[in-house]
């Protein structure tokens, strides 16, 4: 089986190195890629090396709090970091606290035995869900201390099949795995894997943090003058034409709107601003106005909306009607409820749960939008229990970040 995949790995290389011509998301991730081996030529034959692996960057915020703690205690070490996506990798390519930032390499067997070669790590930390036959071939290969942190598994996975042994046997690459529930454990257990540990999810440790942050942002200020401001963070297209719907039909004078878009090139920006028939203005034009005279802000920018969500009444998430849900956690951290679109969240832990403990709803067409929204616009009494009950699903939900880094300290002892 390792063949077949060896060899459908080649062919679809190829087409996506063709069809990367064409599209510029891919081709950052062919020619991001050329640049891995360079970057790592900073890496010497004998530095110690902590590497931690992230698809995108959801993960990294999972990761986050880790890396944090090892620069912190283990200062003589270098950290590589890596991303499969170039949406992770983009944003966090300058990231301080780590010595490299690069891609992952594509998956083949010579590819990744010169990227372990090149890292050779004492620590491997992947996170999640990473699963790349011939990178834990390899890990395997070279006995390198390796674990799975904020691991989830779901029974319909690969590993879970009857026709699945072949990919279950590189789930032995792994030292420990620490995943986010029971049911993962479960799984684990019922195909041998013993070396589980229910942690939970280190983002929770992540945007618990943030509240200790100074949060403040003059200019947001400004705009909301103490109005009902409801904030759209990570939206997508499919989540736009609802909201602004929403705007231009339903909503009055006395609510504001904050759109911090996921895509922020200039003609999707200029297209989301020409839809809103509300006194909208961006972030990039904020100088030399009075902002409190407008009802839309729209951030064409990125690296502020874990704060912005600190001025939020409500809240809603995007991703969730277009390519998968975006980090429903970090307004819940600041007590407000979460509106998400999308009926597909079941790969979404938290999802589930805030949903469950009424902390969040969620919609999938334009009447559920404007009536969740109008519920809270009006009903003072359901915006706060709903905002309580996601800070106390964060609050109970910390302590995944001190539970690794002990399993950390035995093995590098």
């Amino acid at each position: 089986m390792l063949f077949i995949y060896n060899l459908i790995l080649h062919i679809v290389y190829f087409f996506i190195k063709i069809i990367a011509l064409f599209n510029a998301k891919l081709k950052l991730f062919v020619d991001g890629r050329k640049e891995t081996f360079h970057a790592l030529e900073s890496i010497k034959t004998n530095d110690k090396v902590f590497w931690i692996h992230a698809a995108s960057l959801g993960e990294f915020e999972q990761a986050r709090p880790i890396i944090e703690q090892l620069k912190s205690l283990y200062s003589d070490y270098k950290i590589v970091v890596t991303f499969f996506s170039p949406s992770g990798y983009e944003i966090r390519k300058n990231y301080n606290l780590a010595d490299v930032v690069c891609y992952l390499p594509f998956d083949t067997s010579k590819n990744v035995k010169r990227f372990i070669k090149q890292v050779h790590p004492d620590l491997a930390i992947i996170v999640k869900y990473e699963f790349w036959p011939n990178l834990l071939n390899e890990l395997r290969k070279t006995k390198t201390t390796t674990i799975l942190v904020s691991g989830i598994f779901r029974k319909d996975q690969l590993f879970f099949k009857s026709y699945g042994k072949w990919m279950r046997n590189f789930l032995s690459a792994f030292n420990h795995f620490f995943v986010q529930n029971t049911s993962s454990k479960e799984l684990l257990h019922q195909v041998n894997f013993n070396n589980v540990t229910v942690s939970g999810d280190t983002r929770f440790d992540r945007v618990h943090k943030i509240l200790n942050q100074n949060n403040t942002i003059d200019f947001i200020e400004d705009f909301k003058n103490n109005t009902y401001t409801v904030i759209a963070g990570s939206t997508w297209k499919e989540d736009e034409d609802l909201l602004v719907n929403y705007i231009n039909e339903v909503a009055t004078d006395e609510e504001k709107f904050i759109i911090a878009p996921h895509k922020i090139n200039s003609e999707s920006i200029e297209s989301l601003r020409k839809s809103i028939l509300k006194k909208t203005i961006l972030y990039s034009e904020r100088n030399n106005v009075n902002l409190k005279d407008y009802q839309v802000f729209i951030i064409d920018t990125i690296g502020l909306l874990t704060k912005i969500y600190a001025y939020a009444n409500a809240a809603y998430v995007g991703g969730g009607l277009a390519t998968g849900l975006h980090n429903i956690l970090e307004p819940a951290t600041f007590g407000v409820p979460v509106i998400f679109g999308g009926n597909k969240y079941q790969k979404f832990n938290e999802a589930i749960e805030l949903l469950e403990l009424g902390g969040s709803k969620t919609i999938t067409n334009q009447k559920e939008l404007n009536s969740i929204l109008a519920n809270l616009k009006k009903d003072i009494t359901l915006r706060i229990a709903m905002g309580e009950r996601c800070k106390n699903y964060i609050s109970t939900n910390i302590g995944s970040t001190p539970t690794i880094l002990e399993y950390i300290k035995e093995q590098i002892q």
